[in-house]
């Protein structure tokens, strides 16, 4: 049955690896490490993809795209999140809002966080003032505060279409 209005929580981690750049939010931002990931490491759509997933009862990411699976080798989290878009479609529901939040000691994200949120919306379809994307640290503690990598969390809620 489906029910008007359905909440999601996710959250996904990568530690750093040597690379030029990472990828938040589908946008590519430069840095003195990559990440460690199967695909592109999109902590925050990952993160986003799951709260989908779950708020769907969908299962998770790695339900759908297995990272034993070579056809999901760097791939880009966008797609990923496009194919998930698809589904929720199906099964009836549409992004209402989404809320994400990076813990990251460096790098610094506020200069990207606009572009972040142009591009979480248009994979969302929904208009910017529907996504909120945000970046804190962890206050030196733990792997992120160590800079061994970024963590995020993201909540939804999602809507019958």
């Amino acid at each position: 049955m489906n029910q008007s209005i359905r909440i999601g929580h996710g959250y996904d981690v990568h530690a750093f690896c040597q690379g030029e750049h990472i990828v938040l939010c589908g946008v590519k931002i430069p840095h003195n490490k990559g990440f460690k990931a199967h695909s592109d490491g999109d902590v925050s759509l990952h993160a986003l993809t799951d709260a989908i997933l779950g708020a769907c009862a969908l299962g998770d990411i790695g339900r759908h795209f297995p990272d034993t699976d070579d056809a999901y080798k760097g791939i880009d989290s966008r797609v990923l999140l496009a194919r998930v878009m698809e589904l929720i479609a199906a099964k009836g529901y549409r992004i209402n809002n989404a809320d994400i939040t990076i813990v990251a000691e460096r790098p610094k994200l506020a200069e990207y966080i606009d572009a972040m949120c142009e591009v979480v919306a248009s994979d969302l379809g929904v208009q910017t003032d529907q996504v909120n994307v945000k970046a804190t640290t962890s206050e030196k503690l733990g792997f992120t505060g160590r800079v061994e990598g970024i963590a995020a969390h993201a909540v939804v809620t999602v809507v019958a279409a």
